[in-house]
This record gives C-alpha cells, structure tokens and sequence, in this order.
C-alpha cells in the first residue's frame, strides 16, 4: 500500500470538471467527470431506468442540484486514492455552510478508512473544498411543485432488513416502489417475494476502471459512506417517481462505533446522526419536501431478527454476505463476520435446522470463527468492520439461544460451548423484543404500522 503523506504531497488537487445527464426511451444517464492532474481521470455513470417513474423532464434545475449534490458524494471513491489536499470544484455552487457539511460527512465517513490506512489527520487538516465554478451553474430551486407527492420509495439491498421493511409496508397502500441498485437476484427476488414484481426501479452504478486499476498498484483503498450515495441518490429516484417518502432500513444498532473511545463506525451513514444531517441539508438545499428516514430506526436488531424470522418465503433469498456478494451466484461464505452475526442474531428463533437450511453448515460448530464471534461479542480489540449489531444485541441472542438449548439439553455446539465456560451470561428476563427507541424520525402513519407489529405481537 502506498503512503498518504507521500501520495497527499505528490497529488494536490482533485478536480470535480462537470457531470452530464443524457436520456433515451429506456433510461436516464449520469455521467460525471473528476481528474486527479497528473494521474487520471475518472468518468463514471450511473443509469436510472424509466420504467415506474413518473417522467418528469430532467432539463430543469432540481435535476440539475440533485446530480451535482450525488456527484459531491461519487467524488468519494476516487478522492481517496490519493487524498489530495484540494477538491475543486468547476460544475457547481456550494456555500461555506454546505463545504462544512460535506466535510464532516468524508471525514467520518472514512473514519473506517482512516483507521485501516494510519491516516492520523483531524476534520480541519483533511482537505479544502474550493469554488471554482462558472456563473451558469448558479441553479434556482425555489419552485418546486411537491402537490403530486405520494406513496413510498423503499430501497431494498436483499438482506433481512430491508425484507422486513417491504413486508411491513406492502400493505400500507398500492403506490410504493422499491429501488434496486446493482440488481443483484437476492434484492430482485426479495422486492418481487414482497409484493412488488411490477413496481421496482433499477439503477446501475459503474466504477471508471481507471480506479480498479490503481487499487490494484497499491494506492489508497477502503470503506466508504455508500449510504450517503443513496441517500441524495434515493432522494432523485423520490423526486422522479413523485414519492413522498423515501423508507430506509438502518436500526438503532448503527449508531455504534467499531473502536471504544473512538468516532470511528463503520455504518456511520447509516447513523441517526447522519439520517439527521441529511434531512436538514435536503431542506435547507435540495428543497423537495421528501421525507427520508429510516422505517426501522426504533428497532435492535433482535427485534428486526424476529419479525424477519416470521417470514419465511424470504429464508431462502435473502443475503447479506458483502464477501459473498462480489461472486456469483451471490451465496454465504459463512467465513465472514457479517454471516456470522446474521446466523447469531436468528439462532433465538431458527436455530438449529432451519438456520442450517438458509446457511448449508452450523457456524457455531466452526472454530476457524472463534477470533471473529469473540469480537462480535466485544471481548477483542474492536468490532469488525461490518455492518453488524451493538454488543448488547449479539450477547443477548447467544444468551438466549445457550439458555433454550440448555433447558432442551441439547449439547452446545463449539462457539456456544466456549461463551458458555468463558463469558457470563446476560440476562435475558428482560423483554428487548418490546424496546422502541423514541429518537426517529417515522411520520405517524409509519410510526403506527411499526409499533402494530412490535407491541401486538
């Protein structure tokens, strides 16, 4: 891996040079231009079918915001090659309220790969964004029509929670659509299981090659705030398809750092603090009163684990497994921390065959993952870099599975048996499936549709 002081002092500046929005019958298409001088250039695209959007002309300045404010988030990826001290900016207008925004979101948003690389930098050293833009690209957004909002846009990744909040709402009204990104067959086969066959949007988001090639020479590489990309990203499909609001799938567990003492999580844009940041800058600068929140935010996991084990028409498709997601077909690696987790965190309600049935083996029987189930269980150095549950959640469900089994005596397999003579169990009397943390953003209506389903179990 190359050095970031070496690669900062080598490459000064990034360049954001333009974003372009083409369309024909089938799509629409972003195209978006950065340069590093004296490295390369980068143009990656992103493309939104047309089919279930209420085609409104993408020639006006909404648009227009919406794509230069995903490009300020695109940037990322290729920015963090090299970290230059300098982003200019050529193809747009941003004030000194905005440049702080922006900053505070790369900063923690890579807090994971500052952590991973050695970058000891503080918010106000780690880069200048400079205005550089030409007068037309002063856009005016004060007219926006918002009377024709309606329904939901539910993004849905394929893994447990997003299934459960397509479930929760498919019956809320007829109108919701959910977005695809990547149309990877467990999203498609999960949104269609949900109800929502003929009401998805597909959007495909291409990496310029030209950044696959210099990871491969060793230059900067790591975790970067993908939700905040869908986020502005979901907020132009809302505005597009004329939703009213956009329902995420990020609980209560996301607030949780990796590294104790340090803001350093690996799911910060999938936070509370960054779902409010949003909805503030989405007011105050993109203007459409959409309203983005997250459906499961009052939620633990064990809660979402529970309704989710309901389910079971999802069982067999769904997948969180990001290792397992670049092969294909997209399968558990069982290997990994995200599978492990999602295996503890079901094992209260789907342990031993069915969870055996969704797996093909029992994890807890292996012992190549005992370093990875003691750092989900908070006894190691950090928590791993996944999206996975606070310490108190994946406690909670290894107590709870030990404590059925023990009162089956049924023999604990390898990881259970090994918590069972080194850790103290939690006591699980006390009813988390009735939890509702308050601090949420949910209109009303989603608010009740929830608790029905928490509080009438």
């Amino acid at each position: 891996m190359k050095d970031f002081n070496e690669l900062r002092s080598e490459y000064r500046e990034f360049i954001y040079k333009s974003y372009k929005i083409f369309e024909d019958e089938d799509k629409i298409k972003i195209e978006y231009c950065f340069e590093i001088p004296n490295l390369s250039i980068f143009t990656p695209s992103i493309e939104i079918e047309k089919r279930n959007i209420n085609f409104k002309s993408i020639n006006n300045d909404f648009v227009k915001n919406l794509v230069f404010n995903i490009g300020m988030i695109e940037l990322i990826s290729y920015w963090k090659c090299v970290c230059p001290k300098k982003i200019i900016i050529e193809c747009g207008m941003l004030d000194e309220e905005q440049i702080s925004w922006f900053k505070k979101l790369y900063y923690y948003g890579l807090g994971e790969y500052r952590y991973i690389n050695n970058i000891n930098v503080n918010m106000k050293d780690m880069l200048e964004i400079i205005i550089d833009a030409k007068e037309e690209y002063n856009l005016d957004i004060s007219n926006f029509d918002d009377n024709n909002l309606n329904g939901t846009l539910i993004p849905v990744g394929g893994g447990k929670d997003s299934c459960v909040t397509a479930e929760l709402l498919n019956k809320y009204r007829n109108d919701n659509l959910c977005l695809i990104v990547g149309g990877k067959e467990p999203s498609i086969k999960s949104a269609e299981i949900a109800g929502y066959k003929n009401k998805i949007i597909y959007v495909k988001r291409t990496i310029d090659k030209n950044l696959i090639e210099l990871n491969k020479q060793g230059y900067l590489n790591g975790h970067t705030p993908f939700s905040s990309m869908l986020a502005f990203l979901s907020y132009l499909v809302a505005y597009l398809s004329s939703k009213k609001y956009i329902a995420l799938s990020n609980e209560s567990s996301a607030n949780e750092s990796n590294v104790e003492g340090e803001k350093i999580n690996h799911q910060y844009s999938k936070s509370f603090e960054f779902e409010q940041d949003f909805r503030r800058y989405a007011d105050k600068y993109l203007k459409a009163n959409i309203q983005y929140f997250s459906m499961l935010r009052p939620l633990n996991e064990f809660q979402i684990a529970k309704l989710f084990a309901k389910h079971e028409k999802y069982h067999k498709i769904f997948r969180s497994c990001n290792v397992g997601s670049k092969t294909f077909p997209w399968e558990w690696c069982c290997n990994c921390p995200k599978c492990l987790f999602v295996y503890i965190i079901l094992s209260p309600f789907l342990y031993k065959n069915k969870l055996i049935e969704i797996f093909n083996e029992d994890l807890y029987e292996k012992e190549s993952l005992l370093n990875t189930f003691i750092e989900l269980c908070g006894y190691g150095k950090t928590k791993p870099f996944e999206c996975v549950g606070t310490y108190e959640e994946v406690n909670f469900a290894i107590s709870k599975t030990i404590q059925d089994l023990n009162k089956k005596n049924i023999k604990l397999p390898y990881l259970l048996e090994y918590y069972n003579k080194n850790y103290k169990l939690i006591d699980t009397s006390i009813n988390i499936t009735k939890k509702y943390n308050e601090e949420n953003n949910l209109p009303k209506q989603f608010d009740e549709i929830l608790k029905k389903a928490i509080f009438n179990d």
